[in-house]
């Protein structure tokens, strides 16, 4: 039989405060983007410990919470990271690449190099783990994996963003890489790199805009 507790924390805001919290927060949102000029400014270990911290809150299925967070800051390991994902996205971008899909990155300005994956103070790596391991050795099922984990990533992104900090998704293909080179175990892949930091003073981003709400959302009331 499961164990059930009482709701820890209950807010129960007037329809105003509800309100005023949704609009701060979809402004604070509305202000996130995907940035590639980074400053090497530092970062401290312990906004970042914070924000995976509220990151492993997110859902998970069965409450597996199969996901695993590698932060970096040490500079050779960038180094070794920044070459191994510059190696395969040149081959993406000159074999791999249909002209279909470099037509629609070319308005982003994405190429081969990859500078911020050294010049941003911290990345982290983020594993989905295909089954979990007990003690014994034993293999454990996880549930809605793929899910689970894009969740985690996005309340991390949305940490980080809260915190000040500039966010980048970075998705090398394939990403075995990482696996490689930060020596993660058999039941583990990649599934996303994010780097974070200060954006440096001259950061640019191209000028594109969100699709509005009739066009992401529709209501039945």
């Amino acid at each position: 039989m499961a164990k059930f507790i009482p709701l820890p924390h209950k807010t129960n805001y007037f329809e105003e405060e509800m309100l005023k919290h949704s609009e701060e927060f979809n402004q604070l949102l509305q202000k996130r983007r995907t940035v590639r000029d980074y400053s090497n400014k530092p970062v401290t270990k312990e906004v970042i410990v914070n924000c995976i911290k509220a990151a492993g809150a997110a859902p998970s299925g069965a409450n597996m919470q199969p996901w695993h967070f590698v932060a970096i800051s040490n500079a050779e390991i960038k180094s070794k990271i920044r070459q191994a994902a510059e190696k395969e996205e040149q081959e993406f971008y000159e074999h791999r690449a249909s002209e279909e899909w470099l037509n629609a990155l070319e308005p982003l300005g994405t190429d081969t190099n990859k500078p911020f994956l050294e010049t941003a103070p911290w990345l982290i790596a983020v594993f989905l783990e295909r089954y979990g391991v007990d003690a014994e050795g034993n293999r454990i099922k996880h549930y809605y994996t793929p899910e689970s984990v894009g969740l985690a990533c996005g309340m991390l992104i949305t940490a980080l963003h809260n915190c000040g900090l500039a966010t980048l998704t970075h998705t090398p293909s394939p990403m075995g890489f990482l696996k490689e080179i930060l020596n993660r175990p058999d039941n583990e892949r990649p599934y996303l790199l994010i780097v974070c930091g200060h954006p440096a003073e001259d950061a640019k981003v191209p000028d594109i805009h969100r699709k509005p709400l009739e066009d992401i959302a529709t209501f039945f009331e």
